[in-house]
């Protein structure tokens, strides 16, 4: 597939270039906002206990996908395009040199940039997923904080498995593309079977079971704030936990379920797509190919709301921190490393 701009194969170089400064001040935000929160728990690991913990992991996830598309940004398409290679009619000047889309895994630069930017965001919905399995577990099955951290290397074990089998797998049948939009490397942009096993599947059964146990969750907290109103007991507590959990989760779950949607629009009209543009290189060309009555093109603004989505869930992952207690712990760790010392007694 081409990766030159005049035979570009969905997007010309213009959109090409708003799509590396749109999806690089994305990552840059990304990045300071999951770092913040992980560097928040660094110097207070006491204060985030399960079933917080897992945002943690979830921020730190983000991290590295938004520091994989920043590369993307700087580099643009030195590892999403391969070539330029040489024309293979030997009556075309040599000048014509031409790029393609990379594809495989010899290339090492999109390989790592690939694993990186598949195996953090498929180890951030497992994470999600945990996030809501442990909320239930303490909301409705009443378990405490030492209970659900015992279990948390089997949490670990999931998180980071899972991902890593789907990411060999890939590895091994070279379902690795690039991306000229990101200018990183995925899996799914040449082979539609391969975005709708790897990509879109597991994320639809991450977002399903993971908002099975949030809705669980919500109606056992729902059940003791009920139970304690009777009883007389205050619930202001109890009700800024449940707001809490609700702000975050639709923070969460609607930007999820936006990048759905934008894969399953991509894997719809993907074939469509690309028959256009042969299509369309028949007539510039003057080859002998059968017409194609629609002129499909995609449509970029789909493609800007997906990378969007994609980032804004790690952007707004830092809410769980945004409080006082923030402030506070910030606070200890500077006094403890620019503290002054007391002055020593004088003989």
């Amino acid at each position: 597939m081409p990766c030159e701009a005049d035979d570009d194969l969905f997007f010309g170089e213009s959109k090409r270039m708003f799509s590396w400064l749109w999806i690089g001040i994305w990552s840059c935000l990304c990045v300071v906002s999951t770092l913040f929160t992980v560097l928040t728990f660094l110097i207070d690991m006491q204060r985030f206990r399960y079933p917080e913990r897992p945002i943690i992991f979830l921020s730190g996830c983000y991290c590295v996908v938004a520091i994989a598309y920043i590369v993307g940004f700087g580099i643009q398409d030195m590892v999403s395009c391969a070539g330029p290679f040489p024309p293979q009619d030997a009556h075309v000047s040599s000048g014509q040199m031409r790029k393609v889309i990379t594809q495989g895994t010899k290339k090492e630069g999109c390989t790592i940039l690939f694993m990186m930017l598949y195996f953090f965001s498929m180890a951030s919905s497992i994470w999600w997923v945990i996030l809501t399995l442990t909320w239930f577990l303490s909301a409705g099955m009443k378990w405490g904080h030492e209970a659900i951290e015992s279990n948390s290397q089997y949490f670990h074990l999931a998180a980071w498995a899972v991902p890593a089998i789907k990411t060999i797998a890939i590895l091994a049948m070279g379902e690795v593309d690039g991306d000229v939009l990101s200018g990183v490397c995925f899996t799914g942009f040449s082979d539609v079977d391969a975005l709708r096993g790897f990509v879109l599947a597991p994320l639809v059964v991450y977002l399903v079971i993971g908002t099975s146990f949030l809705l669980a969750g919500f109606v056992s907290l729902f059940r003791i704030r009920t139970v304690m109103k009777h009883e007389g007991t205050k619930t202001d507590k109890l009700e800024k936990l449940m707001v809490r959990i609700g702000i975050f989760s639709v923070l969460y779950t609607v930007p999820a379920t936006i990048v759905i949607a934008c894969h399953f629009y991509e894997q719809t009209f993907r074939d469509d797509w690309i028959l256009s543009w042969y299509s369309r290189m028949c007539l510039k060309h003057r080859f002998p190919c059968l017409p194609v009555k629609a002129n499909a093109q995609p449509d970029f603004t789909v493609f800007m709301i997906k990378y969007l989505m994609m980032l804004i869930v790690g952007i707004v992952s830092g809410f769980w921190i945004w409080s006082g207690k923030t402030i506070q712990s910030w606070s200890n760790f500077y006094a403890r490393i620019c503290g002054t010392r007391r002055p020593e007694a004088m003989v």
